[in-house]
């Protein structure tokens, strides 16, 4: 139990949006479709920002998207292990760890974009 918090850091807002810009330069979009999808980070370091596809590129910028297709939240913990493949997006959903608010099919293709 110890050794889970020894291994985990605590990031900032700041860090985790820096983190998925990271991530999503490496990943192939020539074949995905248009997704703008928000994330609200709530807990004691939040914030939002947007993952937005758009004409076969990511932009990951930290602010409100208003035209997007869905919005999803989570706190940073959850949210950086969804993304570290340590917390499965469809059991945080279920059990009330990740929220959705519009398309839940544009958040499940979010979900497979920042995995891969």
């Amino acid at each position: 139990m110890y050794a889970d918090r020894k291994d985990e850091k605590q990031m900032t807002f700041e860090e985790l949006v820096k983190k998925v810009r990271t991530m999503t330069e490496r990943v192939d979009v020539s074949g995905q479709d248009f997704l703008a999808v928000q994330v609200n980070i709530t807990g004691k370091d939040s914030g939002v920002f947007y993952v937005e596809v758009k004409d076969h590129k990511i932009n990951v910028e930290p602010y409100d998207y208003h035209d997007r297709n869905c919005a999803i939240t989570m706190n940073l913990t959850d949210f950086n292990k969804m993304i570290d493949g340590k917390l499965d997006p469809v059991f945080a959903f279920t059990t009330g760890k990740l929220k959705v608010e519009g398309d839940v099919g544009k958040a499940v293709e979010f979900s497979k974009l920042v995995k891969k």
